[in-house]
């Protein structure tokens, strides 16, 4: 769809595509529909962007916590989005070997007992091994430098579930 049909989409409609761009939070694109018209869509993520940013860092951890573990227990059980579900098949995570799998859930439980939420990490542009490398690395991080990297994760998730969604530019039309 392009940006003049984005435009148009009635509420209920405009939460029902966009509602899961930032993973199972409708309510972000449920405030961003009253930004409404949107230049293009560099506009529409920009606003989704501001709204993030405008968060106390409770609501960014909020924002953190609806992300499922990689390669986790919805993965296994089926239970994942369907954008989840793509982005972590894409990246090799719904290969893994057992032994693969069993050291992503024993760093996914350490990381979340250290920062309180799931490690985030954009699955669609990432393979399998630099995940697990920095699902590693990041475990190191303080906090606050953690939770904004989780954030600019959600961030770069959104990027490409939009770009999936709407047309950067018009057709041409002849």
């Amino acid at each position: 769809m392009d940006i003049s049909t984005v435009n148009a989409l009635s509420y209920e409609d405009f939460v029902n595509v966009f509602g899961n761009v930032v993973e199972k939070c409708p309510v972000v694109s449920a405030a961003v529909w009253s930004m409404r018209p949107f230049k293009n869509l560099a506009a529409l993520e920009a606003a989704i962007s501001e709204f993030i940013d405008a968060l106390p860092e409770t609501g960014k951890e909020g924002i953190l916590r609806c992300h499922p573990d990689l390669a986790g227990r919805e993965l296994q059980s089926g239970t994942l989005t369907r954008e989840s579900r793509e982005e972590q098949a894409r990246a090799g995570l719904d290969a893994l070997s057992s032994a693969e799998a069993s050291r992503v859930s024993l760093l996914n439980e350490a990381y979340k007992t250290r920062f309180g939420f799931p490690f985030v990490i954009c699955a669609r542009t990432n393979d399998k091994e630099t995940i697990l490398q920095q699902l590693t690395e990041r475990s190191r991080n303080q906090a606050a430098a953690e939770r904004a990297r989780g954030i600019d994760e959600v961030k770069r998730i959104c990027h490409v579930r939009l770009q999936s969604l709407v047309l950067a530019e018009p057709p041409n039309k002849l």
